[in-house]
């Protein structure tokens, strides 16, 4: 799935974006078991936006996946920044209760650093 994009309305201005999924699934690469947890983009756009539908439809591509809690943060972290180049960012993925365990995992970004 290709993460669509639209330009920045206001690229000469420093502001933030949050995106939140409160519904995000994908599968335990050990269990086979499904995951449920809340993923957050937050970013400071630069020439580009993410479109939301798009982002929706990306994040549904990972309902079948097996993969790790803290793959799957750095997976969309790595995806974003390819696709909308920002000057910013940060994903946080926080992980419904297992075992008696919840998880919370960051990973973030900076142009130039």
């Amino acid at each position: 799935m290709e993460i669509e994009v639209f330009p920045n309305p206001a690229p000469g201005r420093n502001y933030e974006i949050t995106h939140v999924n409160q519904e995000f699934t994908s599968v335990c690469p050990k269990t086979g078991l499904p995951d449920f947890g809340t993923v957050t983009i937050k970013y400071v756009p630069d020439e580009l936006c993410i479109e939301l539908k798009a982002l929706k439809y990306y994040f549904l591509e990972f309902r079948n996946k097996g993969i790790f809690y803290e793959a799957v943060t750095n997976v969309i972290l790595d995806d974003m920044i390819k696709v909308c180049n920002p000057k910013e960012l940060e994903v946080i993925t926080e992980w419904k209760v297992r075992g008696g365990i919840n998880s919370t995992i960051r990973a973030s970004y900076k142009k130039g650093e």
